[in-house]
């Protein structure tokens, strides 16, 4: 779930939280995963958000979302045009090629995992989705290179927004990562654009929620007057979303939201 600019802060967690964040965020990447399959035209976004209930119950967590700010679904459901925050209904049933953005986050024995993904909905994506799609995991594998220890934050927006403009395409620029942790949303923030000002220093200990959101038209978005969360394109087209939660250490970030461990 992405979060609006504010302050610079920052956390470092001491180790046995760490431990602690690491099972909540592969209990959020195995939530994900299964979830990711579903995505079949003919399911409803309310079918998807129910079983994400179930599959979140089952790894011995809850959701992080569920009630957060108000927030009524179990995990972010986001069709074509919209950006983040979508909410499943039981009246939006998936198509033939529709781009779903699934945003889950898992509170796990206090703490928190927080992961995205964009699937195509049944076979391929047209050639502009299927661009959309690997550009916007291109600046995602980006910003994990760029976040090392000793390194502005901000160097993490400028890896992301290099990627996406070479292709052609724009990064949101309303909506950023943020450190996570015990708390959903953490400082510092992590943008996916350049910005003039200086951020926080890396430093080992620091989580961060990485999570660039892609348009292909446009960087400008509009929020829904009527539910009040669903973020949408402000031109109406397409917006591709991933995440991944990273730990700041010493040498490589180590990538948080994997199923399994690196010796399963």
């Amino acid at each position: 779930m992405a979060k609006p600019p504010g302050k610079a802060r920052f956390v470092v967690h001491p180790p046995a939280t760490i431990a602690g964040i690491r099972d909540a965020a592969r209990a959020t990447a195995r939530v994900l995963q299964e979830l990711s399959r579903q995505v079949q035209p003919g399911v409803t976004t309310l079918m998807l958000d129910q079983l994400a209930g179930q599959l979140i119950r089952s790894q011995g967590g809850e959701s992080a979302f569920l009630g957060y700010h108000g927030y009524p679904g179990q995990v972010c459901i986001s069709v074509n045009e919209e950006v983040v925050h979508g909410i499943g209904c039981a009246d939006r049933v998936l198509a033939p090629g529709d781009l779903v953005g699934l945003d889950v986050g898992v509170r796990l024995k206090g703490c928190i995992g927080d992961s995205a993904a964009t699937i195509c909905a049944g076979g391929r994506p047209a050639p502009v989705a299927a661009r959309l799609l690997n550009t916007t995991r291109e600046a995602l594998d980006a910003a994990i290179t760029a976040a090392r220890c000793g390194v502005d934050v901000c160097e993490i927006g400028k890896a992301v927004e290099k990627v996406v403009k070479a292709a052609g395409f724009s990064v949101v620029r309303d909506f950023v990562g943020h450190g996570c942790g015990r708390d959903l949303h953490e400082p510092p923030e992590v943008p996916n654009f350049t910005t003039p000002a200086r951020g926080v220093i890396l430093q080992p200990g620091m989580v961060l929620a990485i999570e660039p959101m892609v348009n292909a038209g446009g960087w400008r978005v509009t929020v829904d007057r009527g539910d009040g969360w669903t973020v949408r394109t402000a031109d109406g087209s397409l917006s591709a979303h991933f995440e991944h939660m990273v730990l700041i250490t010493e040498g490589e970030a180590e990538v948080l939201t994997c199923p399994k461990t690196p010796s399963e």
